[in-house]
């Protein structure tokens, strides 16, 4: 799907005169001019969700114009958008590193080699891909046992210090450390960090067969769970009584429904800094690969090692294999159409890593400000920037108003990456995160969806009843926001039908 939108006649530069109007009505005068009061329609459902208007920041605005907004609340105010703020970390990364750019997962055979034996280590190198699934990891280690490594007498290394991150409880966000959204960034992300355990109906055996992937070195998995003959499928998760908080062993203490046919359930891993290692080692011998020895992180002056000599053993020339990811482009529309926090962190990270701005080279959080804070006074001069933490929008301290997220919009609008933004945004009843919302003008909206404890927001793209394209963003903070989602999706059916005030 295209969205054809405004090309600029000076690609990457902000029409300033434009901006200056848009945001000049965002001040006290413009809402004396434009907005005394919210749409009818919107209050109307505020006051259902026992929101009030002060906790809410909206702006509508003809993309590509600097005409009057139609609609401006608050627009200055400083808010949490939860996942709206993928829009902020998609579209300076694609406009800093291009639509083109790919992460790089690299294999080293550092050692010799001698009719399909290596007589050293295989060093793994993560880059940061941020969708390195099992299919791909198998793929590229597939290709190494096909270039002749097919045994290692030795150790696989992984280095993994593209990024530096530090280590967090990943149920500190919410006490869920589980859930795959919780999972953290890391430099050689597999799968991420999720195994993935789909549920088989073997009717004749009274049973539900269990595949897991990926497969994990060291862990002891339950290969089936006893079925049980019901009428309805309910709440199958729960009757499994499955345990998973062991690192070690996966069993199911229940049963699985019959009615439930063939269920797929993710997980996050319960120990995430050693899902690297074993799915890796899981994958090599189910490929057929021998290993002697371990499947172990660097240490300190291996790393050195590898970054001044580029092995671990001095060879000169080890074999090596490099496996790019898909562009970026692509890795935009996965993070927007279906809000995946741990690639948009990659994102974050990726651009605080190919900055040039004499940061160390590895993907930090202060790089990554960094890089952003400088993208955005290039990119966006005299426009408050926002308030940025990991770049994902799970977060309760990062903040941006609306009148900096239309700002944002309306470059995008204006420069050669506009359908490609447009292109990755949830369309209104039809997929993505917006599939089962904004179904009375299906296809007419591509917006990027938030929510949090206490947050519901919208932002994007429009397109009225005229065939005018607008910027829409709808920002709720109040512990009712989520009452308040039929008050955005009233802003979005007034916005597309041009509902007069």
């Amino acid at each position: 799907m295209t969205h054809d939108l405004p090309r600029p006649r000076a690609p990457r530069t902000v029409a300033l005169t434009v901006l200056a109007a848009v945001l000049a009505c965002a001040g006290p005068a413009g809402l004396a001019q434009t907005a005394p009061r919210l749409p009818a329609v919107i209050e109307k459902a505020l006051v259902r969700a026992k929101v009030p208007p002060s906790a809410v920041s909206m702006m509508v605005v003809e993309a590509g114009s600097g005409k009057t907004p139609r609609l401006v609340w608050r627009s200055d105010a400083p808010m949490n958008p939860a996942s709206v703020m993928k829009l902020v970390t998609t579209y300076s990364t694609l406009d800093a590193l291009g639509r083109d750019f790919t992460w790089k997962t690299t294999v080293l055979l550092d050692g010799s080699l001698s009719n399909g034996l290596l007589n050293g280590n295989m060093v793994v190198r993560g880059g940061g891909d941020p969708k390195l699934v099992v299919e791909r990891l198998q793929a590229l280690l597939a290709e190494v046992q096909a270039g002749g490594a097919r045994a290692i007498r030795g150790d696989i290394v992984l280095d993994r210090s593209a990024f530096s991150v530090p280590a967090t409880d990943p149920g500190e966000f919410d006490g869920e450390p589980l859930r795959p959204y919780n999972a953290r960034p890391d430099a050689l992300l597999i799968n991420f960090k999720t195994f993935v355990m789909t549920f088989t109906p073997d009717i004749p055996n009274k049973r539900a067969l269990v595949r897991y992937e990926p497969p994990l070195a060291g862990v002891e998995v339950a290969g089936s769970v006893p079925m049980v003959r019901v009428g309805r499928c309910g709440d199958w998760r729960s009757e499994l009584r499955a345990s998973v908080e062991n690192p070690t062993t996966i069993e199911f203490l229940g049963t699985y429904p019959s009615a439930c046919g063939e269920k797929i359930w993710p997980s996050a891993y319960a120990d995430p800094n050693s899902f690297a290692a074993r799915a890796i080692e899981g994958s090599w011998r189910q490929l057929g690969g021998l290993l002697t020895g371990t499947v172990r992180d660097a240490t300190p002056p291996e790393l050195a090692m590898l970054r001044s000599s580029g092995t671990l053993s001095g060879q000169k020339a080890p074999v090596r294999f490099d496996y790019a990811s898909a562009p970026l482009v692509e890795m935009v529309r996965d993070v927007n159409k279906y809000s995946n926090n741990i690639m948009a962190q990659h994102l974050f990270l990726t651009l605080g890593l190919h900055a040039n701005l004499g940061q160390p080279k590895s993907g930090t959080l202060e790089s990554a400000h960094a890089a952003l804070a400088a993208w955005w006074r290039k990119t966006l001069p005299g426009t408050t920037p926002p308030v940025m933490d990991n770049g994902s929008g799970l977060s309760r301290s990062e903040r941006i108003s609306a009148a900096g997220l239309t700002a944002l919009l309306q470059h995008a609008a204006k420069s050669p990456l506009a359908a490609d933004l447009a292109d990755s945004l949830p369309v209104a009843g039809v997929d993505g995160t917006l599939r089962e919302r904004g179904k009375s003008v299906a296809g007419q909206a591509f917006l990027k969806t938030g929510s949090l404890r206490d947050v519901t927001a919208i932002a994007g793209y429009a397109n009225g009843s005229s065939g005018t394209r607008y910027i829409i963003v709808g920002l709720v903070n109040h512990p009712n926001a989520s009452a308040a989602r039929p008050a955005l999706d009233a802003l979005l059916e007034w916005t597309v039908k041009e509902v007069a005030r």
